[in-house]
C-alpha cells in the first residue's frame, strides 16, 4: 500500500519560514521524481518544486530563490523549506511521487497571515 504523508503545515507571519515533510512509504522511494504542488482556494493545483531521481531540481518561477527542495533516501522522504512566505504562498501543500505510477499525499494547508 502506498502512502505519502506530509507535515510541517501551519500558520505563519508574513517573512516567516515553514519546513514541510513528506515521508513515502510502499514505493521504491529512490527511483520516483518527488514533487510538491499547491493549490489555493478558487486555483487549480500548480506545480512548486521537483526533485528527480538523479538529483535534478526545478522549481516554479514564483518560489525561486525563496523555496528549496531536498530529499533524503535513506529516510524515504522529501522536504520543502518555505523562506520568505508572503500571502500569495497559502495553499494546500501536496506531496507528489511520479514514475511509472503517480501518488499523491492528502495535504497540508499552509497560511501565510498576520
Amino acid at each position: 500500500q502506498v502512502q505519502l504523508v506530509e507535515s510541517g503545515g501551519g500558520l505563519v507571519q508574513p517573512g516567516g519560514s515553514l519546513r514541510l515533510s513528506c515521508a513515502a512509504s510502499g514505493i521504491s522511494f529512490s527511483m520516483y521524481t518527488m514533487g510538491w504542488y499547491r493549490q489555493a482556494p478558487g486555483k487549480q493545483r500548480e506545480l512548486v518544486a521537483t526533485f528527480t531521481s538523479g538529483g535534478r531540481s526545478n522549481y516554479a518561477d514564483s518560489v525561486k530563490g525563496r523555496f528549496t527542495i531536498s530529499r533524503d533516501n535513506a529516510k524515504n522522504t522529501v522536504y520543502l523549506e518555505m523562506n520568505s512566505l508572503q500571502s500569495e504562498d497559502t495553499a494546500v501543500y501536496y506531496c507528489n511521487a511520479k514514475w511509472r505510477s503517480s501518488w499523491w499525499g492528502q495535504g497540508t494547508q499552509v497560511t501565510v497571515s498576520s
